[in-house]
């Protein structure tokens, strides 16, 4: 009799979570009620299970939280790099501590796999803090021959693709180069931020010195509107970070955007075929395609086309989509309902515009916000799939002849945060990231990061950087 072989369920337990019926704002170093009395709820994406209720801050919550970081920021300023860096580590520290429970916290609320959470997001993030507790006391040796001064009270402002790690890579360098903080997370996924306020609290950070605000956009334009606030860090859409420019025109306020991407993943004939097909389907499947530098624009070498698709289709066949919690899961659940309309959407335009769809057979769970992995081929540059940005798990699949003619293709689009190639010859890889307009450019691997290594890009994919030494300049005034 024939065997088959299959996966056995390898839920994560969430007996580790304590998840409260309600929240309140951190400010001052304390949990509040919102000043408005109006509550939200945030779901699992994976089962539409309600978690808790969220406040929403209004204007008055953003001036009592940008008082109270303006308030600490005098003694927090003077107090020594080596001081500081206490603090800051001491939370990487806790955030190792409590990985697992901030893991399952973060795949309940924004609907990742685990193994994402576990193995990348959370680790990343702790990380950041230790790196930078590192700078904290060395800002000389970051700006030789140079004097750096903390701006003030920072406006951070992150997505719910990365929750705790787009935290971690915000408020790390701030605290490290002597700001205050308010931070507003995204509305879907507040509950890693929540759970940082206690930890917060636990290592005794002095009060204000870190605040969070929930609410949507209207709480974080009135951060970024407000008066007393010196630097703005936001990542998300290009469109909010076109409002944010517009907002601040005119003031003193240094911003940093990271925005949207539409990376172009190129492969050459002599790639290593299955090694690619593997950073292929990590640059597009990874968190469900909810990643700002995903490699949604597949660029193949004409002569290897056909044998590089029939490698990712069969891949794709063995991709697990379901339930986040199990360990086996490799795509899990749309982060809302919202999101999945604009990918449903924008893939029945790309049938509509002739390209060829490719959906691997799958099972979708009854509950919760799913889309399979999906591939267009026959993909032209002018196609809507090939030029916006779709934010999920969608590639589009070109060709090229010549070396030339895949930097055109890379370089004809509005956004420049990353790209990636595949060849075996190390001198192509510097000629291609010399002339690819990208921020990133990976090497025979896609979709990794480092904290010592500086993140951003050109065009509409915003400025400024995050990330190494580069990226604490954004924090500071340098005279």
């Amino acid at each position: 009799m024939a065997s088959s072989w299959g996966y056995s369920p390898a839920p994560e337990s969430t007996d580790t979570v304590d998840i409260r019926d309600d929240y309140g704002l951190f400010i001052g170093g304390r949990f509040v009620e919102p000043s408005g009395g109006e509550y939200v709820k945030t779901i699992n994406p994976a089962t539409e299970e309600v978690l808790a209720a969220i406040p929403v801050a209004d204007d008055d919550d953003v001036d009592r939280a940008v008082d109270a970081a303006g308030a600490a920021f005098k003694k927090w300023a003077r107090l020594p790099g080596a001081e500081r860096a206490k603090y800051i580590f001491r939370i990487a520290r806790v955030i190792q501590e409590r990985s697992r429970a901030l893991a399952v916290l973060e795949t309940m609320n924004g609907g990742k796999p685990i193994k994402e959470s576990r193995d990348l997001d959370v680790p990343l993030a702790a990380a950041h803090f230790f790196y930078h507790a590192g700078w904290a006391d060395k800002l000389e040796f970051a700006f030789p021959g140079r004097k750096a001064e903390p701006l003030g009270v920072a406006a951070q402002i992150i997505p719910w693709n990365f929750p705790l790690l787009m935290l971690a890579w915000k408020i790390a360098p701030a605290l490290a180069t002597g700001n205050t903080v308010v931070l507003k997370p995204a509305e879907t996924t507040p509950l890693t931020a929540l759970a940082f306020a206690a930890i917060c609290q636990e290592v005794g950070l002095p009060p204000g010195v870190v605040n969070i605000i929930t609410g949507a956009g209207a709480t974080g334009a009135a951060l970024v509107r407000h008066p007393d606030v010196h630097k703005i860090a936001f990542t998300g859409s290009t469109e909010v970070g076109k409002d944010i420019q517009r907002a601040v025109a005119g003031t003193s306020k240094k911003v940093t955007l990271e925005l949207g991407g539409k990376a172009a993943n190129i492969v050459f004939e002599d790639a290593p075929l299955d090694q690619a097909v593997e950073g292929i389907v990590n640059g597009i499947f990874f968190n469900q395609g909810h990643v700002c530098c995903a490699g949604s624009r597949l660029l193949v070498q004409e002569s290897i086309a056909e044998r590089l698709l029939d490698k990712l289709k069969r891949r794709l066949a063995t991709l697990k989509m379901g339930d986040p919690l199990d360990k086996n899961t490799d795509l899990g659940a749309i982060n809302s309902r919202e999101q999945l309309s604009k990918i449903k959407t924008l893939v029945g335009v790309g049938v509509d515009e002739g390209a060829e769809l490719y959906q691997a057979e799958c099972d979708l769970p009854d509950r919760g916000f799913w889309f399979p992995p999906t591939i267009f081929t026959g993909v032209s540059q002018s196609h809507r799939i090939a030029r916006e940005e779709i934010f999920g798990p969608v590639l589009s699949v070109l060709t090229f002849r010549t070396v030339e003619e895949a930097v055109q293709k890379a370089n004809n689009t509005t956004f420049g945060l990353s790209a990636g190639v595949w060849t075996e010859k190390g001198s192509r890889i510097l000629w291609m990231a010399d002339h690819l307009k990208a921020g990133v450019v990976w090497a025979n691997t896609f979709n990794r990061f480092d904290p010592a290594s500086p993140f951003g890009g050109y065009k509409e994919s915003g400025y400024g950087r995050e990330g190494g030494r580069h990226g604490l300049e954004g924090y500071v005034n340098l005279t």
